[in-house]
């Protein structure tokens, strides 16, 4: 049973993309060659690895087992990639970062921005996804490093603080609620509501909370972007849910929404940068959540530990 790299990769990717179609893609390889290397690794295995279907195609038993392997072997040679290049100074490195909607709008792009200047030859794929979905992919190994929500159930990772991330409730200059300096989400809950698209993990929280009240939102609009939500409160046509960050950045407008503070439990949130093992990843993964949270070039992460 003879394995290469390409083969390990390219199976990694199939379960990721969920067809032999969109993981040729992700590896660069024809439909065809892939599914011959494919048919290669089941005969040399005896068993079959994908069940195909007109949907794709799905990991078996021993395809799992496979992609699992595949994973961990591929992440030990981009560690040993990394290090190396501390050496030879000719090797780029790559770090795979996935983050919830909050953190990706408000809170990466300057530690980001600081870590690619200081590694130019470390190249990062940051990906927004919900925070339950990072999660399951921290402990698939399919990322090295995951920002998620403080309400995700992250049991089993290593989490460190990242950065606070308190929700406020926007509302339009003059409207009714404008003067209040605290309020809750039962006092706000008849009022119409702009809010993020369907999906958003941020919305699914906002209308949990109103549900535990026994009642819905109600939503004039929904929006890609808290800058669309933003705007539309501005305008007047509802009122809606956002991180504190985003209240800052229009702090020195002028005509602006005003923003509340919400004084319940489930809007105080935290941001964790969540990983596997931290001693475990690759140097520039390393390096990476060194900058995220803010430490020194070379702390003993494994005081962090939980």
């Amino acid at each position: 049973m003879r394995f290469d790299l390409t083969d390990l990769r390219l199976f990694a990717h199939i379960v990721d993309a969920g067809s032999i179609t969109g993981g040729a893609a992700r590896a660069h390889m024809t439909l065809a060659s892939a599914s011959q290397r494919v048919l290669a690794m089941e005969d040399a295995l005896g068993t079959p690895l994908l069940a195909r279907s007109s949907q794709g195609a799905r990991p078996t038993e021993a395809g799992r087992t496979l992609a699992h392997h595949a994973r961990l072997v591929l992440e030990q040679m981009e560690r040993l990639r990394g290090e190396l290049g501390e050496y030879g100074r000719g090797l780029s490195g790559h770090v795979r970062l996935l983050c919830n909607t909050s953190a990706m709008t408000e809170h990466l792009p300057q530690p980001l921005g600081r870590f690619l200047a200081a590694h130019p030859r470390v190249s990062v794929d940051v990906e927004e996804r919900p925070s339950d979905a990072i999660v399951a992919a921290l402990r698939a190994g399919t990322c090295d490093i995951g920002i998620v929500s403080d309400v995700a159930d992250v049991d089993g990772l290593q989490q460190f603080p990242f950065r606070r991330d308190d929700l406020v409730l926007a509302v339009p200059p003059g409207h009714r609620l404008a003067r209040r300096r605290r309020i809750t989400l039962a006092e706000a809950i008849g009022e119409p509501f702009v809010a993020l698209a369907e999906g958003s993990p941020l919305h699914a929280h906002v209308a949990a909370q109103a549900l535990k009240t026994g009642r819905r939102l109600t939503y004039r609009v929904r929006v890609g972007s808290f800058e669309a939500l933003c705007r539309m409160v501005e305008e007047g046509i509802g009122i809606g849910v956002v991180p504190r960050a985003v209240a800052g950045r229009y702090a020195a407008q002028r005509s602006r929404p005003r923003f509340i503070a919400i004084a319940e439990p489930w809007a105080q949130r935290r941001l964790l940068a969540c990983v596997r093992e931290a001693d475990a990843l690759p140097l520039n993964a390393r390096r990476m959540l060194q900058a995220l949270l803010g430490e020194p070039p070379a702390p003993d992460l494994r005081k962090s530990r939980q």
